[in-house]
């Protein structure tokens, strides 16, 4: 059978659909990568109204109340001083699944946090889990649809989940996660959140870190069995939306505690793991968890579809002492999630009330638009530079510059000692309990297994085995009791 050709929009042949262009091997990615904007752009673009992903979400308002001096590392006023408090919003989501999806399934939650401060807003958008199934935006399109509803049945097929990752190696350490006791959390207010990309801070000095970020439930973490999510799903789909509205409403106000890890920037480059690969974490004995604040979530919102639907979290939205860092797929969220918002809600999304900086002052030159609330005076400029007194530049840079050398073109991300897709979710998974590790094995057999082609399954079979050898000897006796049942 002749190999068809895949081609852009335009009908160009691609020559490279599983990296994105950089600024040499390691570097930022290059607006010039025209493929990987056009996918992105058009994966935006797939539904109306609703997100394509984060569909089904909730959310509280809140603050955030620093604890410990981080000063040493960011400049960033609203963690300048211990005691400060700033207000925040929240939404958790699921991420598969459509508006009117049930809450209690096996799927990563969303953890979006926006930071209402003095400097503008900060939104920090995240997961339940430090880390994820892809590390290259330009894979992120093939992935979402390998795990939505098939075009001719209408519903997910293991086929098409499996298959993705059976071509996907580095998928291997999220899947033991999304499969083990943490892939149903019991409610919102029970599971951590992280960060999970790798953040660059800046302090007063000019010094740069890299850093992630860890939320810590104060609640404790508890999980639902499948059996005890199905039961769950059918009493009440909306289960996690219930619980979070009825605490808050109750006084129960949920908090978690933020830690960072903080990794000087000269450390990078020698790092065992490449500390901007999304698939991987940074062990906790290399970089200590350092306590930051805590966030309390005590006010529901009034409209459902105003403040929670309506809200925009954009990773691009920094403010000083806070940027990037080289991770991939960082980069392209920073470009996919504001243009997302601007096809949904329109370009002036952020002049919403959900959206709009609280004490922050507005002062640009954008006007007009669908929607839009500010249009300026009569004698305001709508250009820049001008001769009439309007806003201008600060020239102060938020974050510190990263360098960049080599070659543009698209490069696989550059080889670090201990960067295979395997190693780190065999540790998780020798990590452990026995009883744990019988639940995760049932949680993938039970998926595998429904796979129709048997390359597929041999092909999944082998990343277990590669992570750890028991771990892939469990799976595929578990996978091979069930076909033959």
């Amino acid at each position: 059978m002749t190999q068809r050709v895949l081609t852009t929009e335009s009908g160009a042949p691609v020559a490279d659909n599983q990296n994105s262009a950089t600024a040499g091997v390691g570097g930022p990615i290059l607006l010039q990568d025209g493929h990987l904007l056009e996918k992105l752009a058009r994966f935006n673009r797939e539904r109306i109204p609703e997100r394509v992903v984060h569909a089904r979400g909730s959310g509280a308002y809140g603050y955030f109340e620093v604890t410990d001096d981080v000063t040493g590392f960011t400049r960033a006023d609203f963690l300048s001083e211990v005691g400060r408090r700033t207000e925040t919003f929240i939404r958790f989501s699921t991420v598969a699944d459509s508006l009117g999806g049930a809450d209690a399934v096996r799927d990563p939650r969303g953890f979006a946090l926006k930071f209402y401060t003095d400097e503008g807003n900060y939104d920090l958008v995240g997961n339940n889990t430090p880390v994820f199934f892809i590390k290259d935006p330009i894979k992120f399109p093939d992935f979402i649809h390998s795990q939505k509803r098939d075009p001719f049945t209408g519903r997910q097929e293991p086929d098409n989940v499996w298959d993705f990752w059976a071509h996907a190696p580095e998928a291997t350490h999220q899947v033991t996660w999304l499969m083990g006791d943490r892939g149903i959390p019991a409610s919102y207010r029970h599971m951590n959140g992280y960060g999970s990309h790798t953040y660059q801070w800046t302090n007063a000095a000019g010094e740069a870190f890299f850093v992630k970020y860890h939320f810590k439930t104060n609640q404790g973490v508890r999980s639902l069995s499948a059996g005890q999510a199905a039961e769950l799903v059918g009493k009440d789909a909306s289960s996690h939306q219930t619980d979070l509205l009825q605490a808050i409403e109750r006084g129960m106000n949920p908090s978690w505690t933020l830690h960072v890890q903080v990794m000087p920037a000269a450390d990078a480059a020698d790092y065992r793991f490449n500390p901007f690969d999304l698939t991987k974490v940074w062990p906790h004995s290399d970089y200590p968890l350092q306590r930051v604040g805590r966030l309390v979530l005590d006010r529901n919102p009034d409209n459902v579809f105003a403040e929670v639907e309506q809200a925009a979290f954009s990773p691009n939205n920094f403010v000083p002492g806070i940027g990037p860092s080289p991770d991939k797929m960082l980069q392209g969220r920073l470009f996919a999630y504001a243009d997302a918002h601007r096809y949904r809600l329109g370009v002036n999304h952020t002049q919403l009330p959900v959206n709009a900086p609280r004490t922050a002052v507005v002062d640009n030159y954008g006007r007009d638009g669908l929607h839009a609330t500010r249009h300026g005076a009569r004698h305001d400029k709508n250009y820049e530079p001008n001769s009439y007194a309007g806003p201008a530049q600060t020239g102060a840079a938020h974050s510190a510059p990263l360098a960049v050398q080599g070659w543009t073109g698209t490069h696989q991300a550059p080889a670090h000692a201990k960067d295979d897709d395997f190693f780190q979710a065999g540790e998780l998974y020798r990590l452990m309990s026995d009883d744990e590790k019988g639940r995760l094995i049932a949680n993938i057999a039970g998926g595998l297994s429904q796979v129709t082609r048997d390359d597929v399954i041999e092909k999944n079979l082998a990343h277990f085995h590669a992570a750890d050898a028991e771990y892939g000897k469990r799976v595929e006796e578990a996978v091979h009791a069930l076909r033959e049942d």
